[in-house]
């Protein structure tokens, strides 16, 4: 091939990402996500998709078909070749979280080296969560306000004593790297987070969705709706419809969904009898996530449920 059988190639740009670049989008009382830099978009996934059967296509709404096709067919290559740098600054809990996506680039703001930051994330007497029973994980409503007005004052009461000691000791002459460790784990944090757009939309995925615990809840949605969603807009209608809004049925689902339907609610009880997820009484005494599951997907889709 001669060079000049190639195709012209030009540095893609994103008119609708350039114009927030830098720009800090506050999340809860003190945090804050902004991009700082991107490589790619929309278009370099259908480029990279393309190199494996030629030129193909070129029509906008068949770029968007082909987005969406690798999008429904978990394709993840063509989305890889799209990149994405943010600038956060995120309470060390969450952060916690955060850093457990591993398939990243992280560079964080070092308390050996740096004073550490002196904010922490505080809560509102109304947002004081309660532990849900069936979600050793999670929470289910909120306080009283009046007991959220008294937690609250305790939690502003131990981060300024917290802050008070970690300073004395920097002032005693304490190394930083030993004067850090009774910072409560509400203090922020900044980091540098780099990652490809296909373990981004995976990130999102999780911690977008309602069981992810609100605060890193609020830094997910942040981040796609206010970025990802102007950076590659065919990309994100298509991550919305197939992953988002979407549903997944696995085996019992399927069968128990088409014996509901075909046959009546008498066989779909007998199928979840087979299958454990009722007792032989046909009832759901025990507990089973997998029917609490399959109970939602009912729903969803329209159905009573048939026992």
């Amino acid at each position: 091939m001669q060079q000049t059988d190639f195709e012209p190639i030009s540095r893609a740009s994103v008119p609708a990402l350039d114009a927030i670049l830098g720009k800090a989008f506050p999340v809860l009382n003190d945090g804050f996500v902004r991009m700082v830099d991107y490589m790619g978009s929309d278009e370099s996934i259908v480029q990279a998709a393309r190199v494996s059967y030629g030129k193909g296509t070129k029509k906008v709404n068949e770029d968007r078909g082909l987005i969406r096709y690798l999008m429904r067919h978990r394709h993840s290559t063509p989305f890889e070749m799209c990149e994405i740098k943010f600038h956060v600054r995120v309470p060390m809990d969450t952060w916690r979280q955060w850093i457990r996506h591993r398939t990243a680039n992280v560079n964080e703001y070092s308390t050996r080296y740096s004073v550490a930051i002196d904010s922490c994330q505080t809560t509102k007497p109304s947002e004081w969560r309660v532990q849900s029973v069936g979600n050793k994980q999670g929470s289910d409503g909120y306080l009283s306000l009046d007991t959220g007005n008294q937690l609250s004052k305790r939690e502003s009461d131990l981060q300024e004593l917290a802050n008070q000691i970690y300073l004395e000791r920097l002032q005693l002459g304490v190394a930083r790297e030993q004067a850090r460790k009774d910072l409560p784990l509400s203090t922020y944090t900044e980091a540098y987070w780099k990652v490809d757009l296909h373990n981004l939309l995976h990130f999102l995925a999780l911690r977008m969705d309602d069981h992810a615990q609100l605060e890193i809840r609020e830094f997910a949605s942040t981040i796609g709706h206010e970025i990802v969603s102007k950076w590659v807009p065919h990309t994100w209608e298509a991550f919305m419809d197939y992953r988002v809004e979407s549903m997944s049925l696995n085996q019992y689902d399927k069968k128990i969904i088409a014996a509901l339907n075909q046959s009546g609610k008498q066989a779909a009880v007998d199928l979840a009898k087979q299958f454990g997820l009722l007792d032989e009484e046909g009832l759901p005494s025990k507990k089973s996530r997998e029917r609490d599951e399959l109970e939602h997907k009912l729903e969803e889709l329209g159905f009573s449920l048939p026992w």
